[in-house]
């Protein structure tokens, strides 16, 4: 089984560099544009289902890539993006500054503590472990091929698991961009990065 991991097309807060969690903020135009792009690209691939995040970003590009497919896509709560409480909406430039007790997040994931009222990286990997165990893995044997429609940090802690890290290696590489997709294969037992 092939699992295709996508994250959103860009917002307005995207664009401005804002972070966004759990704020619902849609797509801005060229966020739809990227989208279409990849939907285009990927019309010829058959997918038997489609999981997004309850958020609009992500079920709209959800929509954009699938198309006219009469594929059903599926939201779910356990892929919201993570939650960065009372600072949703604050700038990343402020979140990199020296001092800023939240720059872990991006420099040093496992040292990352959330401000008040958002989600620890631990927990945002414990439930993307889970909707990977309970959702995605018991299809091997009746799906060929599944999307996950997603956020950022969110399709991170996916990897996580996947490639059997913690958040010490979090961001891995890098974070994806608006509309990359990453894809995994499954047999059963062991998944591999394609």
């Amino acid at each position: 089984m092939e699992l295709y991991l996508i994250r959103h097309g860009e917002t307005v807060w995207n664009a401005a560099g804002k972070m966004q969690g759990n704020a619902d903020i849609e797509l801005n135009e060229r966020g739809r544009a990227l989208a279409g792009n990849l939907g285009r690209e990927l019309e010829n691939v058959p997918f038997d289902r489609i999981y997004s995040s309850p958020l609009i970003r992500a079920y709209e590009t959800a929509c954009l890539i699938r198309g006219y497919r009469n594929i059903p896509i599926l939201r779910d709560e356990r892929l919201r993006e993570i939650s960065f409480g009372s600072l949703e909406g604050s700038h990343y430039s402020d979140w990199m500054k020296e001092g800023c007790p939240y720059r872990f997040f991006f420099r040093e994931p496992a040292r990352y503590l959330p401000p008040e009222g958002g989600e620890t990286l631990e927990h945002l990997c414990a439930r993307a472990k889970e909707f990977v165990q309970s959702e995605i893995e018991p299809l091997h044997k009746s799906a060929e091929r599944v999307m996950i429609v997603a956020h950022g940090a969110l399709n991170k802690g996916i990897m996580c698991y996947l490639e059997g890290h913690g958040t010490e290696r979090f961001w891995g590489e890098a974070l994806q961009k608006n509309c990359e997709a990453a894809v995994f294969s499954y047999d059963g037992t062991q998944w591999e990065s394609r």
